[in-house]
């Protein structure tokens, strides 16, 4: 095997590529024989297995740390119990929030460990997660959650069609229609009316809620 057969540069990326699709986008199918011979054709198995756990490998520390991090910022959503362990590597990546001067001591300690990574590599790596971190912890972020998570709101001021009391026919409402959806699946839709006393209602609330808020930043530490 030429030595610069694993190397960074396109191979690598598209390695990256795909570990990504199968880990976080439901691709299926994407094997590690598929991997080697479509990006890694004159490498051999028993030399690509170790390049391709390595590269895991790296994976699963970069930000293994920082895992409660992404669970406290789950906006008090459920949590799903611990990944499996063949993707818990992948899956702790995206839980990382390093900045890039973080990101790339990483990769320069890893170029200096005893059978760690290339400069190339690194640079690879380094493009690759920054092109990718945003995408990869939002769909991280929709696997962790049990339920339905926002998608999408919208909103109108109407005319009141229907009532019990003619009185109220075409009194103005405000209509509010929520688009919720699990990952994985097709969104469902909520549409909600309110006159103007829950408006009234909810706007009381929500000034309530910024003002206990305001009042928790401004206690000292």
């Amino acid at each position: 095997m030429a030595a610069g057969e694993l190397e960074g540069g396109k191979p690598l990326s598209g390695l990256l590529n795909a570990l990504a699709q199968d880990t976080f986008h439901g691709y299926p199918g994407i094997t590690e024989e598929l991997l080697r011979s479509q990006l890694y054709p004159e490498v051999p198995p028993e030399e690509f297995r170790p390049f391709l756990a390595k590269m895991r490998g790296i994976l699963k520390r970069w930000g293994f740390a920082m895992l409660p991090r992404l669970i406290l910022n789950s906006c008090a959503q459920a949590i799903h119990p611990p990944w499996p362990s063949k993707v818990l590597g992948l899956q702790s990546i995206a839980s990382a929030d390093m900045d890039f001067n973080q990101l790339e001591a990483f990769l320069t300690a890893q170029t200096k460990k005893q059978g760690g990574i290339t400069s190339d590599q690194a640079a690879v790596i380094s493009k690759f997660w920054k092109s990718h971190k945003t995408k990869i912890r939002e769909s991280l972020m929709n696997q962790s959650r049990w339920n339905s998570g926002l998608r999408g709101l919208s909103w109108r001021v109407d005319g009141k069609s229907q009532s019990r009391h003619s009185a109220q026919i075409h009194t103005p409402v405000a209509i509010i229609e929520l688009e919720l959806g699990k990952y994985g699946q097709e969104s469902e839709f909520l549409c909600l009316e309110f006159d103007e006393v829950k408006v009234n209602q909810i706007l009381k609330t929500l000034s309530e809620v910024e003002e206990s808020i305001s009042t928790l930043i401004s206690q000292p530490n």
